[in-house]
């Protein structure tokens, strides 16, 4: 019986990981005794968020460039779709009870982040 109360509050506080920033936040500090399933995708939703960060911040260097900004623009923005492509499977894969990376990045994020 405990092991799916815990289950349901690690399910709950990864699916709030996947509800902006701040939802990104209540789930890092309610994370505490630390859910593996919950830590599982805060390290994913973090990886994201700093990603599509990236990615806009990008964007928004090489717009100032004549006519390849544009291009790149153009490119970012298809980037940005990807990102948030990710973040829909992601929440799929949460929604689910199943510890899924994200496609390509994910296992990195897993490596990355896993102090978390």
């Amino acid at each position: 019986m405990t092991d799916t109360i815990t289950d349901e509050v690690g399910k709950n506080r990864a699916i709030v990981a996947h509800i902006t920033l701040i939802g990104w936040i209540i789930a890092l500090v309610q994370n505490n005794p630390k859910n593996e399933f919950a830590s599982f995708y805060i390290r994913q939703m973090l990886g994201l968020v700093i990603l599509g960060v990236a990615i806009q911040i990008l964007s928004m260097i090489f717009i100032f460039i004549p006519f390849l900004g544009i291009l790149l623009s153009w490119v970012f923005l298809l980037c940005s779709f990807g990102v948030v492509a990710l973040w829909v499977m992601s929440l799929i894969g949460a929604v689910n009870g199943k510890k899924e990376p994200t496609p390509f990045i994910g296992q990195y994020f897993q490596d990355w982040f896993k102090s978390m």
